[in-house]
């Protein structure tokens, strides 16, 4: 099978290129996918492609155009894959999605930990051999509410990791895990709840309509003053200019991100030298009490080692004309229709 691989990182190539096994002929390239790019894959039988990747119907109907059938998203999520225009198309689309719940989680507690202790500032004071502990004071993880929004299984580990922690741990799903509660003590509740109570909130649910902007200005008036905000999950669920502001007024009183609405064209990126253009994030990297990273949460070795070797599991069952566990399929008023090649 010939596969181009779009936004290709030179972290990830030895991963893919090791579980490839010789099985396929592949075509890595920098360039993200997009109306301009999807003419590369002429003559194409899969593309592979990451979080910021555009799939949207336009450049599909391209890629079936190049006689593309098969689209592998090496990540879990897939809100920028337009999957009806799939389906209409008979593109074939699969993701990653278990790739390591445990990588994204521990980065969520290292940006707590780091937040609370103030591990950043600590680290700048001392090398300018100022060893005050005036500014770093922090406050103890044991018996703080935690709330967690969205507990698949990112939310499940870092249950287990606060639950460690001593901490109260609260929850939001529409889908509730009764395991969690039997053995980390979770308790399920509404959003406005979870808000009021939680010391700490981390976000680890999908991207969808009901999602993007879940946390606005009004869920945020819901919050403790003083409330972290953490989220290592999708950056459009936070409307990232009322978290600014919550910031500034004293109301949000720590922010980690991993994720940013707007990260396109700026994560994954050296722009070492050149002017930010983007305010919002500009205005984030001034506060003291923000903690940004450029959507590493993912980068573990064991994490680039499972997505590599389901892209090539998917890609493999799809030239076997084999059932691919990882296939995803489109809602369409309550029915389930799967994305079928011709």
């Amino acid at each position: 099978m010939r596969v181009l691989f779009y936004s290709m990182k030179d972290f990830e190539r030895p991963y893919l290129e090791d579980a490839n096994i010789k099985e396929h002929d592949l075509i890595m390239m920098n360039e993200p996918l997009n109306l301009e790019t999807a003419t590369l894959a002429k003559d194409c039988d899969a593309v592979c492609i990451f979080t910021a990747d555009d799939a949207s119907a336009p450049v599909l109907s391209i890629l079936a155009q190049q006689g593309v059938k098969y689209l592998a998203v090496r990540a879990a999520g897939y809100d920028n894959v337009d999957l009806h225009a799939a389906a209409q198309l008979k593109i074939k689309v699969a993701n990653v999605p278990a790739y390591s719940p445990y990588a994204i989680a521990e980065h969520a507690i290292s940006l707590i930990m780091a937040l609370n202790r103030k591990t950043v500032q600590a680290h700048k004071q001392v090398q300018q051999y100022n060893f005050s502990l005036h500014q770093l004071v922090g406050f103890d993880m044991h018996r703080k509410t935690a709330g967690i929004i969205g507990t698949g299984r990112t939310g499940a580990a870092i249950a287990a990791i606060l639950h460690g922690f001593g901490c109260r741990i609260l929850a939001y799903d529409v889908r509730r895990n009764k395991d969690l509660a039997t053995r980390f003590g979770v308790q399920y509740t509404d959003l406005a709840t979870l808000c009021r109570e939680s010391d700490i909130i981390t976000i680890h649910t999908g991207l969808n309509e009901e999602s993007r902007h879940m946390i606005n200005k009004d869920v945020i008036s819901w919050m403790k003053r003083g409330v972290m905000l953490i989220n290592v999950s999708r950056g459009a669920i936070v409307k990232t200019a009322d978290v600014a502001d919550a910031l500034e007024s004293g109301h949000i009183g720590y922010f980690g991100m991993d994720v940013y609405e707007h990260e396109k064209g700026i994560f994954f990126n050296d722009l070492r030298g050149r002017k930010m253009e983007d305010k919002l994030l500009s205005r984030l990297l001034r506060m003291p009490n923000v903690l940004v990273t450029p959507h590493q949460a993912f980068a573990t070795r064991e994490a680039l080692q499972n997505i590599a070797e389901t892209t090539f599991y998917n890609l493999h069952c799809w030239q076997k004309k084999l059932a691919c566990r990882n296939e995803l399929v489109v809602e369409v008023n309550g029915h389930s229709y799967a994305i079928t090649a011709g």
